[in-house]
């Protein structure tokens, strides 16, 4: 007699169901003239003032959700990042970076939905924590290597610190535990809040792209 066959992992599920989301926000035309050399570190400044709004409204109610049954094991002090961001946002921009700095209306409409989903459904907040975090620890680390030659940046240092997570001892291991916690959400998720979660995955890759969208028509070609 066959056995009957598992399902699938719910980590699978999520980064199967939304590859054509995430492909379409890592090869959007922004992020390509970007580490292609073909935009200036003022371009690679602003991207860092949008990422500060999202993260603020990632990691402001961290504390309450790490009670959170779904939610509460991906809260990790390890992770943050709003001071590294910070603290590059003052080597690029200077002291008074926080003066001229506002989010585009794309990255308002982001952080306000990973604000509203922290507040109300913790379970759709780990979609947006699962796209943001396990891509700084993948992706986000070819971004550093490419700042840190095309615009001098010491290595590791000021202006990169952002992708740099200094209590993260092993990244891989961290990766295949944070795998781990998703499959575990997943089981304590019924079949409508998984999909839930899945469709909410696939929003935060879109939100993200129209964030890289609204930065490509900030710096364009004839600029």
């Amino acid at each position: 007699m066959t056995a009957p066959e598992q399902p699938a992992p719910f980590s699978t599920v999520l980064r199967t169901a939304s590859s054509e989301e995430h492909a379409a926000a890592e090869q959007s035309p922004f992020m390509s003239r970007l580490l292609g050399g073909q935009l200036g570190i003022d371009a690679y400044a602003d991207l860092t003032g949008q990422l500060w709004y999202v993260y603020r409204a990632l990691e402001e109610r961290a504390d309450v959700l790490a009670g959170h049954p779904v939610a509460g094991p991906f809260i990790d002090r390890a992770l943050l990042r709003t001071a590294a961001i910070e603290r590059d946002l003052a080597h690029l921009r200077g002291p008074d970076w926080r003066t001229g700095l506002s989010p585009l209306p794309a990255t308002s409409a982001y952080a306000d939905r990973v604000a509203e989903l922290a507040a109300e459904w913790p379970a759709g907040y780990v979609a947006h924590h699962y796209t943001r975090y396990l891509g700084d620890l993948s992706g986000g680390q070819i971004i550093r290597g490419i700042a840190e030659r095309t615009w001098g940046f010491e290595r590791r240092g000021d202006g990169v610190r952002f992708y740099v997570f200094e209590e993260v001892a092993n990244p891989a291991a961290l990766k295949r535990e944070y795998r781990a916690k998703l499959d575990a959400a997943g089981r304590a998720l019924d079949e409508v809040g998984r999909r839930r979660v899945v469709e909410e995955c696939k929003r935060a890759f879109a939100l993200n792209g129209a964030v890289f969208r609204a930065l490509d028509a900030r710096y364009p070609l004839s600029a």
